[in-house]
């Protein structure tokens, strides 16, 4: 791995994601609990193709290659800079040959990448309907938490087109979507398969759900797995969360 002072600006700092892996983050571009969850949620098998949408510093990407590494990454994202830092990481981690970054809109991906050749798709979406709540005045955090630059309906139709039969797209979101995210999904020929809460802890309402879908799949058949709790009875980290973050935990749990 290069030395930290070769592949940093101004603002970033590295952060290990464990078993040898980091990524530069910043302000700007960083990740959260709810990627986490979403890489882990989608893990991917090794012989699969992946596409991260909406990649940001990558964390889903490299969180993929922390344990068994599929075989192909496509990392796409819109914001320069964000694709220029990830790019840097890709690097960083000597995964060049495994992780592709893109700088491109996914609403203008067809023909760019060919069609049906993903297994998998994952993406942490902007979580505020366009025009919705409070408007970052900051363009990179308000494209990343508000659908200035594309729908749920966008992501769904990108994925359609770029997904195998049978392919899986994987998205968190806020429980109030919900519907909005499964509709989409179903509208695009994607078929909602597996769908998971998360509450902080017990008495708490859902703060976040998974959900996979699988391209052209036959209507029904959603499976409820249980609820995914952050934290114990006694107010720290539960078991399974523990296990989730994984190397990671050190020095965040």
């Amino acid at each position: 791995m290069c030395a930290e002072k070769t592949v940093l600006k101004d603002g970033e700092h590295i952060e290990p994601l464990g078993n040898g892996i980091s990524v530069i983050v910043s302000n700007e571009n960083r990740f959260s609990t709810d990627t986490i969850l979403l890489a882990n949620f989608s893990e991917p098998k090794k012989h699969e193709r992946c596409i991260e949408f909406g990649a940001g510093c990558g964390a889903i990407s490299f969180i993929w290659c922390r344990n068994t590494p599929p075989k192909r990454i496509i990392s796409v994202e819109l914001q320069k800079q964000a694709a220029e830092m990830m790019q840097r990481s890709v690097s960083m981690n000597e995964l060049d040959e495994r992780i592709t970054v893109m700088n491109e809109d996914l609403r203008t991906l067809k023909g760019k990448l060919p069609s049906g050749s993903a297994d998998m798709i994952a993406m942490n979406p902007p979580y505020k309907i366009g025009g919705g709540g409070i408007v970052n005045p900051d363009q990179q955090k308000r494209i990343a938490r508000h659908e200035t630059e594309c729908t749920i309906d966008d992501i769904t139709a990108a994925a359609c087109d770029l997904l195998r039969f049978g392919g899986r797209l994987c998205l968190c979101q806020r429980p109030e979507r919900l519907t909005d995210v499964l509709l989409s999904m179903r509208n695009a020929g994607i078929e909602p398969k597996r769908l998971r809460l998360v509450q902080q802890r017990k008495n708490k309402a859902p703060k976040l759900f998974l959900v996979e879908g699988k391209r052209g799949a036959r209507s029904g058949g959603l499976v409820t797995l249980p609820t995914l709790l952050i934290e114990d009875d006694s107010g720290n980290f539960s078991e399974e969360m523990i296990g989730i973050y994984g190397d990671y935990k050190s020095g965040h749990l």
